[in-house]
């Protein structure tokens, strides 16, 4: 009875059951109280008829009266026996009623089944001017009733509706299963057919039969319309997924190209140790590879949005055509440009390949720090910015001195170049501490600070807030590669708007050989 089917027959049974049940109920109990209306109305007639003829007969002691009175009287059925007794004689007449229905004279007292019921039997006589007299009894009557006929009426009446309750509760189920099926063999063969639907695939689903005229065909036939549109956007989605998986490896040849550009990039920038070199090479490296990022973050975000459409099934072809068009603008701008810059990258290496050294030694970090803040004096000359040293002597470091000078240029640089303006002045600090087997040196400035909005992407390459004007993004982030690649250190910033900034850095006084621990990769875009 899981079923719908089988839960509404045994509804419609319960309820035809419970009605007829109900009515069969009423109609037993006014059947039972008419019997007994009738019942009571039998005995009040014997009892008044024998009152009336019996007092006579025994008067006169006429007992073939008496006994034709009471074998007329025992003619319904519901009679059992009655009894007549004389007050003088005792019985005086009476028949019994045998279980075979005969009829036979009651000679003895013995006692009858049945319920009795008693009256007495009084005479009236009247006198000789005609005056009545008073009643005077002369006996009395017993009849007795039975029930069985009632009983057996009402038997018969229950048997009588409970077999018409179950003829009718068959009829029922018969005609339920019968007028059902029209209905569920339909629904079963929709079900079936939604369940392939959903499990093997459309393409391997044939369609449901549409011949019905009636409201379940027009159910299958509807759903025969969206199966073959489900067949056509697995059609297209399909197609969509190669287009998409073609432009997918398109797209990612070209971040490959990119990164590679990337990389290439900050080597260059690495080997710029020379002002002029680095502002005019910058310049030009800066305009194709800001189209080529801006045209990948394009082709990224049109990919993600067809993908999630995909995943939606809601993909229209609309959405796969620009799409389409939005890769292959993407693509020409992304190769174009990534040549370009690849191009303008390998001119410049081959300039600046000699201009910086990679070998490693012992040297003393404060007279360094004075070497290195000396090179830059024809750049800080021209402004009105003061570099302070505050080293203490004699800090031995077994490093690589060409990659920290690139540091310490790129952060006195960087002060120089957005913590002040052309005319302004201030003062850059160059502050180091030694912490055991590790030092650490705190590059700050009393300029303008850095907004806050920036402080988590200062590290990030390409970032710079003087696009345009010579400023590249990738001094800082070559900082951080070198810290964390190069000397297993690390590099924060920390600042208040308007109150300058400060760049602190930790590394050890010998550095890790061949310390890969791969921190900057983490800051780079993927």
């Amino acid at each position: 009875m899981s079923g719908i089917q089988g839960r509404l027959t045994l509804l419609f049974v319960v309820i035809v059951t419970l009605v007829l049940g109900i009515s069969g109920t009423y109609a037993q109990y006014s059947l039972g109280h008419e019997l007994e209306v009738s019942s009571q109305r039998l005995r009040q007639g014997v009892l008044t008829r024998l009152q009336t003829s019996l007092p006579s007969a025994l008067w006169d002691l006429d007992k073939a009266k008496v006994d034709n009175i009471v074998a007329a009287e025992m003619m319904p059925p519901e009679l059992v026996s009655i009894r007549v007794y004389d007050t003088s004689v005792g019985l005086f007449s009476g028949r019994l009623r045998h279980e075979d229905g005969k009829i036979s004279a009651i000679d003895n007292d013995a006692a009858v089944a049945g319920t009795p019921v008693v009256a007495d039997l009084a005479y009236r006589d009247s006198g000789a001017a005609g005056a009545a007299l008073k009643p005077v009894i002369v006996g009395r009557v017993v009849v007795n009733f039975s029930r069985a006929q009632i009983d057996a009426t009402l038997a018969a009446e229950v048997r009588r509706k409970v077999i018409e309750v179950l003829l009718l509760d068959l009829i029922l189920v018969a005609a339920l299963a019968l007028s059902l099926r029209i209905v569920f063999d339909p629904l079963k063969r929709l079900r079936d057919g939604l369940f392939d639907l959903a499990t093997r695939g459309s393409d391997e689903v044939e369609e449901l039969p549409d011949s019905r005229r009636d409201e379940l065909g027009e159910v299958i036939r509807g759903f025969n319309a969206i199966q073959r549109k489900v067949k056509s956007n697995i059609q297209r989605i399909r197609e969509a997924e190669d287009e998409a998986r073609k432009s997918a490896q398109a797209t990612a040849r070209a971040m490959a190209d990119l990164r590679r550009t990337q990389e290439s990039l900050l080597q260059a920038e690495r080997l710029a140790s020379l002002g002029g070199l680095v502002a005019g090479v910058a310049h030009e490296i800066n305009t194709p590879v800001g189209i080529a990022l801006t045209s990948a973050s394009v082709l990224m975000e049109a990919t993600e949005k067809v993908q999630l459409a995909v995943e939606g099934g809601n993909i229209k072809k609309s959405d796969i055509m620009r799409y389409l068009d939005t890769a292959a603008e993407s693509t020409r701008l992304i190769m174009n440009n990534a040549y370009r810059a690849a191009h303008l990258i390998h001119s410049f290496k081959q300039i600046a390949v000699d201009q910086v050294s990679e070998a490693r030694r012992r040297f003393e970090l404060r007279d360094y720090i004075n070497e290195v803040v000396s090179s830059l004096q024809p750049k800080l000359k021209k402004t009105h910015i003061a570099v302070g040293i505050d080293c203490p002597p004699d800090i031995m470091l077994d490093s690589y001195p060409g990659a920290l000078a690139q540091v310490i240029t790129n952060l006195t640089l960087n002060c120089v170049d957005h913590a002040f303006e052309p005319d302004d002045e201030g003062r850059i600090t160059i502050g180091v501490v030694r912490q055991d087997d590790w030092i650490e040196m705190r590059v700050s400035d009393n300029g303008k600070g850095i907004p806050p909005e920036m402080l988590d992407k200062v590290f990030d390459p390409f970032v710079t807030t003087r696009r345009g004007q010579g400023g590249t993004g990738l001094g800082l982030n070559i900082v951080f590669n070198l810290m964390a690649k190069q000397f297993g250190g690390t590099v924060t910033v920390a600042s208040v708007l308007g109150h300058g900034a400060s760049f602190t850095l930790r590394m050890p006084c010998v550095t890790p050989v061949d310390d890969t621990s791969g921190q900057a990769e983490s800051r780079l875009p993927a």
